[in-house]
């Protein structure tokens, strides 16, 4: 990524408290659902959505939206208005990223706020108050996890891979040996978040990820030491016309490579 001007800059490094804070108090509304069976709908009769879900996405919409009036807004949960195509800058939520696990009562979910400009992740922060832990970035200046800085993995002999398991199974043989395949993990920024962290080597993502699900991990990732890379092995862009994406892989290194070379074979 090239370097961000002075301005921009700043207005990133400004925004970012303004994230952290309204993604800790969206978290701790989702926390009094969770647990709790709420009271759950079925969006295109596949995908469940909770009231958790919709108090938090009205909460972050209120206080980002007022702080910000100028910018856009693009939400999982709020129907997408086209004027956001108009703003500088735009809010990229999800108010609860997994929530297919939340309501399963698994910890691994959180609430993904980032803030876009000109396709570009400007500041990220994701919030997992049921697991403790607050991730967020800054480009150029590292990510961070409960404010201590955050590497990917070095390479090592064994490697522990997210994703579904066609995709795995496509990894040449030399690799096959070597791998260890993770449990489903339904926040798809939760993962990235774990291969930021170091607790996971890579990742392949099942095509149809949308802009909210990996604004905020993709740059934290990014400042990690890792990447999150096309079928043209280029980093997404976000928060224009399109919000979705085919196959993706997260990853760093000579393992990373391997991933984008079996999704840049794929059709479509």
């Amino acid at each position: 990524m090239p370097e961000l001007d002075q301005v921009t800059s700043a207005g990133a490094r400004e925004d970012l408290p303004l994230l952290r804070e309204a993604a800790r108090e969206a978290g701790a509304i989702a926390m009094r659902y969770f647990g709790n069976n709420p009271q759950v709908w079925m969006k295109g009769g596949t995908s469940p959505v909770s009231e958790a879900d919709h108090a938090a996405d009205a909460y972050l919409r209120q206080t980002l939206l007022a702080a910000r009036p100028d910018y856009g807004w693009l939400s999982e949960e709020t129907a997408d208005d086209p004027a956001r195509l108009a703003a500088r800058r735009t809010f990229v939520v999800d108010p609860i990223d997994g929530t297919r696990g939340f309501l399963e009562g698994l910890r691994s979910w959180c609430v993904s706020v980032a803030v876009v400009e000109d396709g570009r992740t400007l500041a990220g922060v994701l919030e997992c108050p049921a697991t403790e832990e607050t991730y967020w970035a800054l480009p150029g200046e590292g990510a961070f996890l409960n404010g201590r800085r955050i590497a990917v993995r070095r390479p090592a002999a064994m490697v522990e891979i997210g994703g579904p398991k066609p995709l795995i199974a496509l990894m040449p043989a030399e690799w096959q040996g070597r791998l260890s395949r993770v449990p489903y993990i339904p926040s798809l920024a939760y993962r990235l978040a774990m291969v930021a962290n170091g607790r996971l080597d890579a990742t392949f993502v099942k095509p149809n990820a949308h802009d909210w699900d990996i604004a905020a991990a993709d740059l934290i990732l990014r400042e990690a030491g890792g990447a999150l890379l096309d079928q043209k092995g280029r980093a997404p862009r976000y928060a224009g016309e399109v919000i979705h994406h085919g196959a993706l892989v997260a990853g760093n290194g000579e393992l990373l490579a391997v991933l984008s070379g079996i999704i840049a074979g794929l059709g479509g």
